[in-house]
């Protein structure tokens, strides 16, 4: 859905949030303009959220707005960020991949791209121990979901012997200062060949290259979650946390009740931190039961 000819996502049913596909990607330039655009549209919207990205993280607009964050690695040149910013552990898996045969090269998006990232998702129905949303889909699903935004997509690969083990799509903002890693997915099984490490220092590599001044891994936490491994792993790889205004702008009754009383954030991240991750621990160990007895039955 577009309005302004930008693209929207609208989530929820009973209160009916809206924010710009590329929220945490590209800074929205004229907030009142797309206001006056979703009045106009005809989609109801109770409440209009956006992430301020500019360098400058002082408050800009008078909206009502809470803090919300980002990991943002600064890029100068490979070099620095591959002696000066990161940890020896990540410095070492990288070399790890080299040394087992991993190589990396930016790829163009074409049909052998999508099969080989097809088989790098159907890999396993569980991931991080969850359910993978991306097992099982068919191969015009997958080629649908990575085709958006090519004109400002960078695609790198990870292959071992010329077979497709990992990849990651980079989206830049129109501007090409920053780049965001919309996908980074490595294979399981080669886990032990650091592939996931050797995307990221390739993601760095390509950004140096190209002049692009930030590298963003979606959020450095989420919600009330407390720091975990993925949290440290985007820590020791040199991602910092940035903390940015995030406006929220009711535009109807419901939005304005919504907002006062909270109901604008899940509802799981109202729930105290100690209980939640007790669920994912339990949630964890199911999924895996479950997938080793389906394994062992098959």
């Amino acid at each position: 859905m577009k309005v302004l000819g930008k693209d929207i996502l609208v989530d929820g049913r009973l209160v009916r949030i809206v924010r710009p596909e590329l929220d945490s990607y590209e800074e929205l330039d004229d907030p009142e303009a797309m206001l006056d655009g979703l009045r106009k549209s005809g989609i109801r919207v109770d409440l209009f959220t956006f992430m301020q990205l500019a360098t400058d993280v002082s408050r800009k607009y008078a909206y009502p707005m809470e803090w919300d964050n980002l990991a943002v690695l600064p890029v100068t040149t490979f070099d620095h960020w591959f002696n000066h910013q990161i940890r020896s552990l990540p410095r070492n898996r990288a070399r790890q991949a080299e040394k087992r045969g991993v190589t990396l090269r930016e790829v163009t998006f074409d049909d052998a791209l999508v099969r080989g990232m097809q088989e790098v998702y159907n890999e396993s129905p569980i991931r991080q121990g969850k359910p993978n949303v991306h097992y099982g889909k068919d191969i015009q699903t997958v080629h649908n979901e990575e085709a958006t935004f090519l004109d400002r997509s960078i695609f790198i690969g990870a292959f071992l012997e010329e077979k497709l083990i990992g990849f990651v799509k980079l989206v830049t903002d129109e501007n090409r200062t920053r780049a965001n890693l919309m996908n980074i997915v490595s294979m399981i099984k080669h886990r032990d060949k650091a592939p996931t490490n050797a995307l990221i220092a390739e993601s760095v590599r390509s950004c140096a290259k190209q002049g692009i001044q930030y590298l963003v891994y979606q959020n450095f936490t989420y919600g009330n979650k407390q720091p975990d491994s993925l949290t440290n792993f985007k820590e020791i790889n040199g991602f910092q946390r940035v903390d940015l205004p995030r406006y929220y702008i009711p535009l109807t009754l419901i939005g304005r009740i919504a907002l006062r009383l909270g109901l604008h954030h899940r509802f799981v991240d109202r729930i105290p931190e100690p209980v939640t991750a007790k669920f994912r621990e339990l949630r964890s160990a199911w999924y895996n039961r479950k997938l080793q007895a389906e394994s062992e039955a098959s």
